[in-house]
This record gives structure tokens, sequence and C-alpha cells, in this order.
């Protein structure tokens, strides 16, 4: 199996994307400045905001950087559905004083204007969420250049990702903060996602491009683990949301080792797609009630989460977080990753002692 090419980041160590104004230009540049692969987070902007973010990106560092895309979702929600939730949410609307969002707010993300930008000034590697783009565009991103990265849940979905042309794949496994990158969103599958070290070994048996493993990885000993099982590179975003680089909001980074969030759940409340945060109020509240409907959901609640923000509650926020959250440094983001480097280092040390026994 071939290799990420080690000249785009010499430490196997990747900034997840984290849309929603969490992965900021400043956060990618101190990632690749330090040896890892810095990422921006497209998602939820426009192609000329996320043009001027790549902008400002390259003038804070030389160093390789990627660029997250979301794939345009089909239309799949029921309406009905969606307003019996909006109902449901009219309280929270009265209690942060804002209205609620348009659930027709869009469903293609911009899409096609992202990858006209990125296909005229093209960056050193794009990745994509929630499905696998057409052979068309990954062949086009190829010829300006771009290695391409495309997240699967399941070694089927590893398998289609290499059957499109893809140069890599991102095996994100359960424990995984934020939204899930299942390419279909199947209710009936809902909590049964699989561990990353099994799903690593699943699709580096699936497939023959490189693996990136993603899910719950915050210490350079489980990076160790993953490349042992066959990955090429650990993708982290929970360790990084903590930095002071991270846009996260303030109550954000607190809640990631607040006793009082003792544990993460997938949940569909906050965007009707499965997504794993820190249990609050409003995901205990909503969570059992929401529909599998997103964009539409995530349009919906948009307004409330930003009055909860605002109002400073954490209990009404979306506080994504994988599951080893409350293994969290409060690390400038280049010094992260090099203790993450020397923690690998460490652990790779011990293995080879290990084995020569």
């Amino acid at each position: 199996m071939s290799s990420v090419p080690t000249d785009l980041f010499p430490h196997p160590i990747v900034q997840a994307p984290m849309a929603g104004g969490v992965s900021v230009p400043r956060l990618a540049a101190a990632v690749s400045e330090a040896g890892g692969l810095g990422f921006l987070a497209a998602g939820y902007k426009t192609a000329d905001g996320m043009y001027e973010e790549i902008k400002q990106l390259r003038g804070l560092t030389g160093r390789p950087f990627g660029v997250n895309l979301f794939l345009p979702q089909p239309e799949t929600a029921d309406p009905a559905a969606v307003g019996v939730y909006a109902h449901q949410l009219a309280g929270e609307a009265s209690w942060y004083e804002t209205e609620l969002g348009d659930p027709d707010g869009g469903r293609d993300d911009g899409y096609d204007a992202k990858l006209a930008v990125l296909l005229d000034n093209p960056v050193p590697v794009v990745s994509f969420h929630f499905g696998v783009p057409a052979r068309e565009v990954l062949d086009a991103l190829r010829r300006v250049g771009t290695f391409t990265l495309v997240t699967a849940t399941t070694a089927e979905e590893a398998r289609a990702v290499e059957r499109a042309g893809a140069d890599a794949v991102i095996a994100q496994g359960v424990e995984a903060g934020g939204h899930q990158g299942t390419h279909r969103d199947v209710p009936e599958a809902d909590g049964s996602g699989v561990g990353l070290l099994s799903l690593v070994a699943q699709v580096r048996e699936s497939v023959g491009i490189p693996v990136i493993a993603a899910g719950g990885i915050m210490r350079g000993g489980q990076i160790a683990a993953v490349l042992a099982a066959g990955a090429a590179a650990a993708q982290l975003g929970t360790a990084f949301l903590a930095t002071p680089e991270s846009g996260a909001h303030a109550l954000h980074k607190q809640a990631l080792t607040n006793p009082l969030y003792v544990r993460t759940e997938l949940t569909r409340a906050f965007s009707g797609r499965p997504a794993r945060g820190l249990v609050n109020r409003f995901l205990r509240e909503h969570g059992p009630y929401a529909p599998a409907a997103y964009p539409d959901v995530h349009h919906l609640t948009a307004p409330l989460r930003k009055a909860a923000a605002k109002a400073g509650d954490a209990q009404g926020l979306a506080l994504w977080a994988g599951q080893g959250h409350r293994m969290a440094r409060e690390l400038p983001a280049g010094q992260l990753v090099e203790v993450l480097a020397a923690e690998l280092a460490s652990a790779r040390t011990a293995l080879s002692a290990g084995g020569a026994r």
C-alpha cells in the first residue's frame, strides 16, 4: 500500500476540519508550521468566505494545508416531521428571544462554487464529508495537483471511495466528535457505528489506498496504535478544539474538561444528522425527537445556537466532542503537535523494545 506523501506533513498528524468557525486560519497555520497538516473547514461558508480564509492561511504559512467540503445532500427529509420538530422547539425560541431558522436554507452548501474556486486556485489537499464526490471531480483536482481524501465509516464506504479515485480514505470511527461522515443517512443504522481500531483493520484489508484514522485520538500513544493497525496518519479534532488558536466558543472549550459534562452521545438534535457531542440540556430534551433531516434541522436550530452563545448558555450549544474529550490539553496548537510527535516517538520506541525481547 502506498503512503500519504511525507513531504506534505512530516508528522503523521492531521488536524480535523471542524466546521462552524472552529478550524480558522490561525489554527491550521500553527499545525502546518509544526509539521502536521492543518485544515480549513469550508462547511457552512460561502465560496467567497472560503477563499478569503485560504488567502489568510497562505499569508500565515507556506506549508501544505487542506480544505474540507461537504457533499450536497439529497431531498430525503419529511417536511411534516421537520414541522413537528419546529413546533417542539418553539419554547426554545421563546426562551432565547429569537426566531427559528428557515429549514429550507439550502442543501448543496455552495458545493459547485467552492469546487470552482479550488480548481482555479489549487490547494495541496481537499477532503470530502457526507458522501463520495464524482470521479470527474477527483480527477479534476488531481490534474491541478491536489491530493484528495474522502471520509468513510465502514469498509464498504471505503471501497466506494477507492473506486471513485480518491488518493486516500479517512476511516472515521464512532468515537469521533462532530458529524459522522456516513455516505447515506439511514436512521435504522443509528448507534451501529464501528470503533476506530476495528474500522482501520477492516478498511486496511479492503482498499489499497492510504488510510487516515480518525475518532477519539488524543495522545501520541493512540496515534502509534492506529499506525500499527495499518493507518498512514491520524486525524485529530477534539484534541485541537481546546487550543488558543481554535475558533471554538470559550464555553465549548471549557466544557471539554468540565466535570458537569460526563459523557458524549450521538444526536440529531442540532442538525438532523448523527453527530457526537457533550450531553447537555438541549441534547437530552430534544435528541429523542429530532428527525432525520439534514441540513433542514441545522438551519432550523442555527438561530437558537447563536442566541445561546450570546447568552453564555452552554446548555443550548452544540458542544461537539469526541469520546476522549476529558483528555484535552490547553496547549498552543504548534506545541500540541510537538508533544503528540514526542509521545508517538516514545510509544514506537517502547513497542520496538518490547518486540526485541
